[in-house]
């Protein structure tokens, strides 16, 4: 589903690459986790992948499509879910949805089944006319998600979409996920909750000063790390215990 070949991205005026001549082959069903300290090139990588940023060089498909080619039929195949919120705050959460269904292209009653649907099945129904600057963090990331998935995208892009949220909203997301994991959608995924990416990847990339330093399922990558008991254990092997704080 997705195939990447030698790609780098440098931003200008940076001294080193933030992606430096990855590869990389994800599989259509796939959950894949990208996995990384802060600035390791996770965001970037996924910025590149979506065609929200250039790559320096190299390229990449997704089913197929390239992006050089390709952009705009590329983008209707996707959905992303940003690392920060993407809503609107002075809408309601239901007008915010209406909004970004008719961006992909939906509208009438298709789109308003679709909406309905979504958001009495993750627990928003009743805050539907709500706008969104009341809402909490679950429930603004729960919207986000509904906005990224109403046109039934093939390959579904996370950027650490459960951070800041409370346990009960955690697991409606996962639950929600895996569910549309196994009705066809590829999810590539990254955060920094490595338990949870342990139990929620079908497979895993550790990134290191933009490259690839380990990749396989995760219950592989312990078994064959001396020592390791989880995916954290291998991750700290890998990346080490200092500090990456980055700005």
């Amino acid at each position: 589903m997705v195939q990447i070949q030698h790609l780098s991205k440098k931003y200008k005026d940076a001294e080193v690459y933030s992606v430096s001549d990855l590869d990389l082959s994800i599989v259509e069903g796939e959950i894949f986790g990208l996995l990384g300290p802060n600035g390791a090139g996770k965001t970037t990588l996924i910025s590149m992948l979506c065609s929200l940023i250039k790559p320096t060089s190299g390229s990449f498909t997704i089913n197929g499509l390239n992006y050089a080619n390709n952009k705009n039929q590329l983008k209707k195949l996707i959905g992303i879910v940003p690392q920060e919120y993407a809503l609107y705050n002075s809408l309601t959460a239901y007008e915010n949805l209406m909004y970004f269904g008719n961006m992909y292209g939906l509208k009438g009653a298709v789109l308003k089944n679709k909406i309905n649907t979504a958001l009495e099945t993750l627990g928003l129904e009743k805050f539907k006319h709500k706008k969104i600057e009341s809402f909490s963090g679950g429930m603004k990331r729960r919207v986000n998600l509904i906005a990224s998935i109403l046109h039934q995208p093939k390959v579904l892009f996370l950027d650490e979409p459960t951070v800041g949220v409370d346990v009960q909203s955690k697991n409606v997301i996962i639950k929600h996920l895996q569910e549309l994991n196994q009705n066809g959608t590829t999810i590539i995924y990254t955060s920094h909750h490595l338990n949870e990416a342990e139990h929620f990847c079908s497979k895993v990339a550790i990134i290191d000063n933009g490259k690839i330093i380990m990749e396989g399922k995760p219950k592989d990558l312990v078994k064959n790390q001396s020592k390791a008991n989880n995916l954290e254990d291998v991750y700290l092997a890998l990346t080490g215990k200092g500090l990456r704080d980055h700005a």
